[in-house]
């Protein structure tokens, strides 16, 4: 047997995890995998949002680190994954993402020269004031496997000097878990049922946009959030706005005196929302509003308008190939490209290459040989 601890620590996570655990288990029964839950992100309904809707085992280990600092988070993951991987004897550790978490544990087991395996490598928006991106950058470099959603992602590594053998194109494995539940997602009628008034989204003839927002470079500044809630209450006088709230920018708004802003203008709010709640509201939305770089991708496979209120995208498959608009913080441009969806339906994209359901197979096969190479060579 071949042991293999697998680390989720924060949301996105879940979503790249939940496959690659079921085709670990079905493909190659050879690997002894131990799943280690970070406690990054954790609470009891973000347990049944995500774990128990996408079947994922429970964790083997939760660490238990909570919130902090990224210094003070990323340290702390350290400290506590350190132990439970010696204790296990790890022949390598899989990270998927970009979170604390990742480079965290990827840091632990390469200083005690354990493999380190990651999944959804080479992404990259050019941004170094994004903490994520240094969470990319770094844990690639000490990556022994790279595994790749999108074929450009090797030119950004090779730049960076990674070894190209050490790469491998798969596909991504968000959409593996997008095409398993999009049919049973929750219909959005029942996701709306809390509003005062949910008919006022389920019955306009404009349909409804989505919105998520939860950046720091968004919601953290003062005025940058006042222009973009300002900016989309101009966008809900055509469409309205459903905008489950990140607890980050729910805690801006109130510190900022913002409510009034969205009390006012046609901005639905609700509480953060499950995975296939918020799949089903998705896969259903005229066009989504975001800064969410899992979102660019889902969109783009189910092929509903994103426009991204950022800068830059690490994702720029889904500008390239499906349909996303990066617009920034700009509010003529958030408007102007929200009036190409609502007069000409935005851009129609089509599904990038190995986006198709079968990464996480695609992952669980080469792991296998790749073990298999390690113990003959």
């Amino acid at each position: 047997m071949y042991r293999l601890i697998c680390i989720v620590g924060a949301r996105p996570n879940f979503m790249k995890m939940a496959p690659i655990m079921a085709a670990l288990k079905a493909e190659s029964p050879e690997i002894d995998v131990k799943l280690v839950h970070t406690g990054q992100h954790y609470d009891e309904a973000m347990k049944h949002q995500f774990f128990v809707q996408l079947g994922i085992p429970e964790p083997d280990i939760d660490l238990g680190v909570g919130s902090g600092s990224h210094s003070v988070q990323t340290a702390e993951i350290m400290k506590r994954f350190e132990p439970v991987m010696i204790d296990f004897q790890a022949d390598a550790v899989l990270v998927v993402g970009d979170v604390n978490s990742t480079i965290a544990c990827a840091l632990v087991a390469v200083k005690n020269h354990v493999p380190v395996i990651h999944v959804e490598s080479g992404l990259r928006s050019g941004d170094r004031e994004m903490p994520e991106e240094i969470n990319r950058v770094l844990t690639d470099q000490i990556s022994d496997l790279l595994y790749t959603t999108e074929r450009t992602a090797a030119d950004n590594l090779q730049r960076e000097g990674v070894d190209l053998s050490r790469v491998h194109f798969v596909g991504n494995v968000m959409i593996d878990t997008l095409k398993k539940h999009v049919e049973r997602a929750t219909p959005v009628a029942e996701t709306l049922a809390d509003l005062d008034n949910p008919e006022t989204v389920l019955a306009s003839k404009e349909g409804y946009a989505l919105l998520t927002m939860h950046r720091p470079s968004n919601v953290d500044e003062q005025l940058v959030l006042t222009r973009l809630l300002d900016t989309l209450a101009e966008v809900s006088n055509s469409i309205p706005i459903v905008f489950p709230v990140h607890p980050r920018t729910r805690q801006r708004i109130q510190e900022f005196g913002l409510e009034e802003k969205l009390k006012s203008a046609n901005i639905h709010c609700l509480g953060p929302l499950g995975y296939m709640e918020m799949l089903g509201v998705m896969a259903n939305a005229r066009m989504v509003l975001t800064d969410s770089g899992g979102i660019q991708e889902e969109t783009t496979a189910l092929g509903v308008p994103c426009i991204t209120l950022r800068e830059n995208t690490e994702r720029p498959i889904t500008v390239d190939q499906g349909t996303n608009t990066i617009v920034g913080t700009d509010s003529a441009a958030i408007l102007r490209e929200a009036n190409v969806v609502l007069q000409q339906g935005g851009k129609a994209g089509r599904q990038p290459e190995l986006w198709d359901g079968q990464a996480a197979v695609r992952i669980a096969h080469h792991l296998a040989s790749w073990f298999s190479e390690r113990s003959n060579a």
